[in-house]
């Protein structure tokens, strides 16, 4: 059974309004806001006055012309029960949010049917693993984080988790009309696409009360999370676009660096397939295996956090080195340092030969981790690795 109509039978979805601008909760009274915000361009009256107005007919001329910026004056802050993680991804894509999110490498997981057997099973071998290899740096409890930041990767990439995503008004209205658009025009017909467009669904049904037919993107704007090419060019000089592949729970981390842009798409039958598997178990032949086997029972169906998918990243050289700042860190997650690393040693070999300004910003940053950039004292929580992070195995 695939994994998200299990969860739609048994445990919806819940989305709840915590809080707002101004407290305003109705649709209209939010399009009656929004256009007395409109008004302070045209109008010498205060706002008070402004917002007694009756502006029906502004609200219908700036919906019609797209002049919606004024719709992003109100946020609305949701509070979203039950969410698939593939929906908080899709949502965390776009950019202008704010999101505090169930953390998978601090809590546990809750997944269902099988998976929850397998994250079971490998939280107890990753914390032995883990013990003994890192028992004299690592603390009990530092251990078993490190296990379940790596057991969830058996876990469906539709495992429920639950959010605080706070949006602008015109920006959960265009994301609604992403959805429409892509339920309805989107050729790929898998069950992992039938498993998001039941999402888009649901999201757009539960929160129905806020949809304007109007307050759509008029510049060919769509979702940012699935890429519509196959092949983008390596280049790396003040600008870069690079692509490699990596599991959905990196991408999840991946995206949250919103200055830059990132896109995935499946790994076609036609391609070479796999799935992540933590560095610790490298050399191990009996669990690597038994690794692999345990993602194979369940990625047909599932689609677990560690298949490994394929992903372009691009954006500016000065917001990947902020990037670097965050996840060349014995804190942050493998994946993400091991990837940012093999990205960063790719633009310093180009931008030797093709950029000596970038070449020479980036390069002092290639003697190790965070605590070894130029200017940077180690945060008030050091990691037990150190300057030896980037050789940590977990």
């Amino acid at each position: 059974m695939f994994i998200y109509n299990y969860l739609l039978k048994s445990d919806k979805m819940k989305i709840k309004l915590e809080g707002s601008t101004n407290n305003l909760t109705e649709k209209k009274d939010i399009l009656d806001f929004s256009a007395a915000a409109a008004r302070v361009c045209y109008s010498e009256k205060d706002f008070d006055t402004l917002v007694k107005e009756d502006k029906k007919k502004l609200i219908e001329g700036t919906l019609k012309s797209g002049h919606h910026s004024v719709y992003d004056h109100v946020h609305l802050n949701f509070y979203i029960d039950g969410i698939p993680k593939i929906g908080a991804m899709i949502l965390n894509n776009e950019r202008d949010y704010t999101t505090s999110e169930k953390s998978a490498r601090y809590t546990q997981m809750e997944p269902v049917l099988h998976q929850k057997e397998l994250y079971n099973k490998w939280m107890t071998i990753l914390e032995k693993k883990i013990g003994a290899k890192y028992g004299k740096k690592l603390d009990e409890l530092k251990i078993k984080k490190l296990a379940q930041e790596n057991a969830r990767y058996m876990t469906s990439v539709f495992t429920p988790t639950k959010m605080v995503h706070t949006l602008s008004f015109r920006q959960l209205n265009y994301i609604m009309h992403y959805f429409e658009e892509f339920i309805e025009n989107s050729v790929e017909n898998s069950k992992f696409y039938e498993g998001v467009k039941d999402f888009m669904s649901e999201f757009n049904e539960i929160l129905k009360s806020f949809y304007v037919d109007n307050l759509r993107s008029r510049n060919d704007r769509h979702l940012s999370f699935f890429a519509k090419r196959k092949d983008f060019k390596e280049e790396f000089g003040e600008n870069y676009s690079t692509n490699y592949n990596v599991s959905f729970a990196c991408l999840a981390q991946l995206h949250r660096h919103r200055t830059i842009s990132y896109e995935m798409r499946l790994i076609g039958d036609d391609e070479l397939q796999g799935f992540f598997m933590p560095e610790i178990f490298n050399g191990d032949e009996k669990i690597t295996e038994e690794w692999n086997k345990d993602m194979c029972s369940v990625a047909d169906y599932d689609y677990p956090q560690g298949m490994l998918i394929n992903i372009h990243e691009s954006g500016k050289y000065a917001d990947f080195i902020t990037k670097m700042h965050e996840r060349l860190c014995g804190h942050a997650q493998w994946e993400i340092m091991d990837q940012t690393k093999k990205t960063l040693d790719e633009y310093i070999k180009a931008a030797k030969d093709n950029n000596e300004a970038v070449y020479n910003e980036l390069v002092d940053y290639a003697n190790g981790p965070r605590c070894t950039f130029p200017n940077i004292e180690c945060r008030g929580s050091p990691c037990a690795f150190g300057k030896k992070s980037l050789e940590r195995l977990i």
